[in-house]
Formats: structure tokens, C-alpha cells, sequence
């Protein structure tokens, strides 16, 4: 278990306040002022610096966080691997965003399930920034996410493609046309996921290299369920340019059409991420299992 002193530093650097890191850790103020004094002095440094109600790390706090964030990583790595060495049954928990954790990954985990039947595996889905966050906090030991990301941070593998594509009622008007300009998209009832999202990121950030934008959309609706923007796209109540893979089933049935739009295109890659030798057998094991299934 990590030291009690640098668990009680990250909670403050986490939260950057005192008072709110000891109701976290169910300590008392006093004890979390005592153990960051300790360390200060133990390294002969300052850690944190006041800003307002708020306490900021120095930059010999950046990298005793950094250090002591490896460290809480490797000790949950350890936790694991110990538990599942001479365990019956093997345990792990897998973060997905939502394109992947609700359209992708369902069917791949039902799969291995059948051939490794002594292995639990627990899915998360939320946004790409929440998994990644959950990562690296040491909640999950595997993220499955599209979108950009920290390459220095993480380790990766790649598992495909994928293309963003304008989807659009059969009823619309753009249904009927053979193209539309990106102009046209945002000047009408254009839906997007939420903030946080690989979809959303990668599509403001291909909106900003083409000069379109230069800053973050806003004024559109926002919905974080791609469920609820497939059911208001059928409604014909809006369109939106997400992942094609979300929308599979409804091309084949045709109750929604996918427009081109003129002088865009949009691919981004589907990745395997996690921590450095953070439980790699079994992750390569799981990336080769998924890739042969695919």
C-alpha cells in the first residue's frame, strides 16, 4: 500500500484544497497539514502555493505527484496480478467510451467470456476524457477509446478505423441532396455529444484545421447519449455527424442516411490504451482475442 503521507499529498493536489482532501480521506485537517509539513520537509521543498481558497503545486509538487501517481499505479498493478496469479477466477475492469462500450464491445466481451470462463471482466462506459481520467487514476486497468489522447502518457495499440459521418433523417432535406456544405451543417439543427467526448473533440478540432471555427462550438444542442440523438435524428428533429458505426442497423433499415458532406471527411482510430507494464499479458492477450474476432 502506498505511504499514507503521499496518498494524502495527491488528494490535495486532486482536489486543491485541505479542508476538502480530509473529508475525502475522513482525516482531519490538522493530520493532512501535518503530513504535507512532513514531506516538505523530508525533500527539503515546497509543495504547494495558496490561491484564493485554493492551494496550487509548485513545480517540485509536479514532479513529486507524478512520481508518487507511478507508484499508486504499480502498487494497484501488484494488487491485481497477486490476486489473479493463483486465483480461480481472474478479475479485470475495462473502460470503454460510449461509440465503443455501447456498439462495438458488447459482442466481443460475450465472446471471450465463453472461451475464458474463469475470467470476470467488469465494463465502464462514459466519455473518452472520463475513461482516460479513470485510467490513470488507477480505476480501470484497460481503456478502449476513440479520439485523441496523452500518447506520452499512455501506452497504445490500434485496433481500426473509424469514420464520422452527417446522419440524417430519410425525411430531411438533406437526404435529398447528393452533398451539403459544412456551412450549411452548422447553420442548421446540427446535434452534438457532449464536451468530453472523442466524437465532439475530433470534430471541433477537424472544424479548426479547415479554419471553419476557431474555437469550441457552442449554441448547439448537446446530448450525451447516442441513443437519444439516433431517436431525434428518426424524429427528423435534428442530424448529427457521428461515428458510422453507431448507425449500422439503421442504414440496412433505412430510416437514416448518411450525406456526404463536400470537402470533409473525418477518420480517427479506435485504441487500446493503458498504463505502461501495467497488466500487459493479460492486455495483449484480450487485443489478440479481439482482433482475431473482429
Amino acid at each position: 500500500m502506498i505511504d499514507v503521507r503521499l496518498k494524502t499529498f495527491m488528494t490535495v493536489a486532486e482536489l486543491k484544497n485541505f479542508t476538502r482532501a480530509s473529508e475525502a480521506l475522513n482525516i482531519t485537517q490538522p493530520a493532512v497539514s501535518q503530513h504535507i509539513r512532513f514531506l516538505e520537509e523530508e525533500y527539503d521543498v515546497k509543495l504547494f502555493t495558496r490561491d484564493g481558497k485554493e492551494v496550487r503545486l509548485t513545480e517540485e509538487g509536479e514532479i513529486l505527484y507524478k512520481h508518487s501517481k507511478e507508484i499508486q499505479l504499480h502498487y494497484k498493478a501488484l494488487e491485481v496480478e497477486l490476486k489473479n496469479k493463483n486465483a480461480i477466477n481472474r478479475t479485470y475492469n475495462i473502460g470503454a467510451s460510449m461509440t465503443i462500450g455501447g456498439y462495438i464491445l458488447p459482442a466481443i466481451l460475450g465472446k471471450y467470456k465463453k472461451v475464458h470462463t474463469n475470467t470476470k471482466l467488469f465494463l465502464q462506459v462514459s466519455n473518452t476524457n472520463n475513461i482516460l481520467e479513470r485510467l490513470y487514476k488507477g480505476d480501470i486497468d484497460l481503456a478502449i477509446v476513440e479520439g485523441d489522447f496523452d500518447r506520452n502518457k499512455f501506452i497504445h495499440k490500434k485496433l481500426k478505423d473509424d469514420e464520422l459521418v452527417l446522419a440524417v433523417s430519410i425525411e430531411h432535406q438533406f437526404a435529398k441532396r447528393k452533398e451539403v456544405d459544412i456551412k450549411e451543417v452548422l447553420e442548421g439543427e446540427l446535434i452534438l455529444r457532449e464536451k468530453g467526448s472523442g466524437t465532439r473533440n475530433i470534430f471541433e478540432k477537424r472544424l479548426i484545421e479547415l479554419n471553419i471555427i476557431n474555437s469550441e462550438l457552442s449554441g448547439y444542442m448537446e446530448i450525451g447519449s447516442i441513443s437519444a440523438i439516433k431517436s431525434l435524428i428518426n424524429a427528423n428533429l435534428g442530424y448529427s455527424v457521428i461515428s458510422k458505426e453507431t448507425i449500422l442497423n439503421e442504414i440496412k433499415s433505412g430510416d437514416i442516411k448518411v450525406v456526404p458532406i463536400k470537402g470533409f471527411k473525418i477518420y480517427r482510430e479506435f485504441n487500446f490504451v493503458y498504463i505502461k507494464d501495467h497488466l500487459e499479458d493479460f492486455i495483449e492477450e484480450f487485443f489478440g482475442f479481439y482482433k482475431s474476432v473482429k
